[in-house]
């Protein structure tokens, strides 16, 4: 009897397996559920898809010209083609978006896009021909990108049904009405421009299509990139940080990186006279440092975007994030001065970053100062959940509110150090459950005035005044009393020391260190300054910091500069040459 019933289930439920199989299969395709069940189906995605894509010209000079569509029907990708630089013209891509149950049996959903002169399966075709003249290659060599990029995805998901139709700006679009198409993973649910031939993609699922679109933009305007994504949005990697195996954890903080819209133009590079991209030269000198340091996080320590020759920031942060994306870095980011005088405010940016892979950044609390106050805790090793090491990181804003009275910089406000200090002392209780000594480190981007005190040991070199804030707000004490170890900030490309600070009874209190502009679109004059990166390494061990430096140029590449022991068994130590 029992063996019967065992039967009875097995077979029951085999065939509700069966069922459930063959119904995603037939809904998958044929759509044969009504919307109120498909919508719970695993195949269901319920964002929107692209009917249609449309391309305007405007013009100042002539009024009948217009770069709008109906809004109750399209829905324009605010950005400029030509990036606010057309003499008198402007241009803008228009989608058309409908939610599946919105569809009718006309509408066709986008199911793939791609920019150039011909029709991709023409280009696809002549690529694919044997035998071609040198004339015939020399012809197509502009569009083989195009038809690399086309012919990686009909390998992957099969050729794609449909007719390609043509879009003014050398834009080709295949759409399709084919039952189930607007939930498969053909279907194009996203689209978006970004700008330069050096642009990169960062967001999980998303690719850059065919060649720059077809817009004499005119000389100096960074060429305009179609980048889709298709099927639903993903959910991006976002791993924990942990104390490795062997007892070591290392950060790498890149400070004013300065990234542009395009390559960017270098400013005081070494050695003089000879060709210089910046952000190239820049994102070559990080990953030449991330490969030889393999360090368990980056800080971001703000600039990251240089404002003024970055019109389009998505474009920029996109840069350094592919990178550290590629080597599966977790990463956390704060701003600069500069990084908001672009396109984007600092909420838009933090919103961006925070969804993109490996980013660990966060806007921080609503009601607090600026964006990007938050904390990250390192977890020890193996599965433990305790913290080893907790990162603050603060946003120290711009220029100052008030010049008149304090000229210069902006400074850390009273709710900020507020929220430190309540949170520093919310998380100690659970500290103390860390079986070794458990470290506290800060990154801000603007120093704070303590940075120039006359008393400080100071080990590496002061090259440029100091440009902290005029007005103290008293951080300073909050970081010492909070039991911190080390502050490091950035702003002051060519200052690159650490200085220690001492308590009244000439006791080590609070190394603040200065990272060494990284990047190739900042300034770096004062006397023959070369780009510096500096890395902090973590011995749980022996509770035990060490910082160091590496440069870009020089006989010194391949060294590690003025290394230096910030703390030793959990406390806070003078260097021992002193």
């Amino acid at each position: 009897m029992t063996r019967r019933i065992v039967r009875t289930i097995v077979q029951t439920s085999t065939a509700a397996v069966f069922t459930l199989i063959v119904i995603f299969f037939l809904d998958r395709n044929f759509r044969v559920l009504p919307n109120a069940i498909h919508e719970y189906m695993p195949s269901h995605h319920a964002g929107t898809v692209i009917t249609d894509v449309a391309l305007t010209r405007c013009s100042t000079i002539n009024p009948f010209s217009s770069c709008k569509l109906d809004a109750s029907v399209w829905h324009r990708v605010d950005k400029d083609l030509y990036l606010g630089r057309g003499v008198f013209s402007s241009a803008y891509l228009h989608v058309q978006r409908k939610r599946e149950e919105e569809l009718t049996a006309e509408d066709k959903v986008v199911v793939d896009v791609s920019v150039g002169r011909l029709n991709p399966d023409v280009v696809a075709a002549k690529s694919s021909t044997s035998g071609h003249s040198r004339e015939r290659r020399t012809n197509v060599v502009e569009i083989a990108a195009e038809a690399a990029g086309t012919g990686q995805h009909q390998r992957q998901h099969g050729r794609i049904e449909g007719e390609w139709e043509s879009r003014p700006g050398g834009l080709w679009i295949k759409r399709s009405n084919r039952r189930g198409v607007s939930d498969s993973k053909d279907a194009v649910t996203g689209l978006d421009v970004l700008f330069g031939d050096d642009a990169y993609e960062a967001r999980p699922g998303w690719e850059i299509k065919g060649t720059a679109m077809l817009l004499n933009a005119g000389v100096g305007i960074p060429e305009a990139h179609v980048t889709i994504r298709r099927g639903a949005e993903q959910e991006p990697p976002k791993p924990v940080p942990r104390i490795m195996d062997n007892g070591r954890f290392k950060i790498m903080q890149l400070a004013d990186l300065h990234l542009s819209t395009g390559v960017g133009h270098c400013r005081d590079a070494l050695p003089e006279g000879e060709k210089c991209e910046a952000d190239p030269r820049t994102l070559d000198f990080v990953e030449k440092i991330l490969e030889e340091e393999r360090p368990n996080m980056v800080v971001l320590s703000g600039d990251q975007v240089n404002g003024e020759t970055a019109p389009d920031a998505q474009t920029a942060i996109f840069k350094y994030a592919h990178l550290l994306i590629k080597h599966k870095i977790p990463y956390a980011s704060i701003f600069g001065n500069h990084d908001d005088e672009g396109s984007m405010s600092r909420a838009a940016q933090m919103e961006l970053i925070e969804q993109l892979p490996y980013s660990l950044s966060k806007a921080g609390p609503a009601d607090i100062a600026g964006v990007g106050n938050y904390y990250i805790e390192v977890l020890s090793r193996g599965s433990s959940g305790h913290s080893a090491i907790t990162v603050y990181l603060l946003d120290s804003h711009s220029y100052s509110p008030n010049e008149r009275k304090f000229k210069g910089y902006d400074w850390i406000k009273q709710n900020q150090i507020d929220w430190f200090r309540s949170t520093a002392r919310s998380l100690k209780r659970s500290h103390k459950e860390y079986t070794h000594h458990h470290m506290d480190v800060a990154f801000i981007h603007i120093p704070i005035p303590e940075y120039v005190l006359p008393n400080l040991t100071r080990v590496g070199d002061w090259k440029e005044p100091s440009t902290a804030p005029a007005y103290n707000s008293g951080f300073y004490d909050a970081l010492v009393e909070e039991g911190i170890s080390m502050v490091s900030c950035g702003h002051d490309h060519v200052n690159e020391y650490c200085g220690l600070s001492k308590t009244q009874d000439e006791k080590p209190a609070l190394w603040m260190c200065y990272a060494g502009a990284a990047g190739f679109g900042g300034y770096a004059g004062y006397g023959g300054f070369h780009r510096k990166i500096r890395i902090f390494d973590f011995n749980m061990n022996e509770a035990r910091i060490t910082t160091w430096k590496r440069v870009e140029y020089g006989p010194d590449v391949d060294k590690r500069l003025e290394e230096l022991i910030l703390v030793d068994a959990g406390k806070v130590v003078a260097p021992v040459h002193q």
